[in-house]
């Protein structure tokens, strides 16, 4: 998906995924990632609130993610490619 998308850094480091939201990052620890993996299975909006509320560490950041999410398509399908790309992670 372009705007958002998740990169893979290693189990080694601190912050093992990166979370790119347009030209900006979000580091993630290994604990971020499994409990978004778990709430994966949340459906639609529910799941979008969660992943804002986990990722999300100021306003700012909660309205550039929405705004990457509605510039880049369908919310619906973008919250979905959002499960399955944490599914693979």
């Amino acid at each position: 998906m372009e705007g958002i998308r998740f990169e893979r850094r290693g189990d080694e480091a601190y912050y093992p995924v990166l979370l790119h939201v347009g030209s900006m990052y979000v580091p993630l620890t290994a604990e971020d990632v499994t409990a978004l993996q778990k709430n994966s299975a949340i459906l639609g909006e529910t799941f979008l609130e969660y992943f804002l509320d986990r990722v999300g560490s100021s306003s700012y950041l909660k309205d550039q993610i929405k705004s990457a999410l509605v510039t880049h398509g369908n919310t619906t399908s973008q919250i979905s490619f959002l499960r399955q790309a944490l599914q693979n992670l």
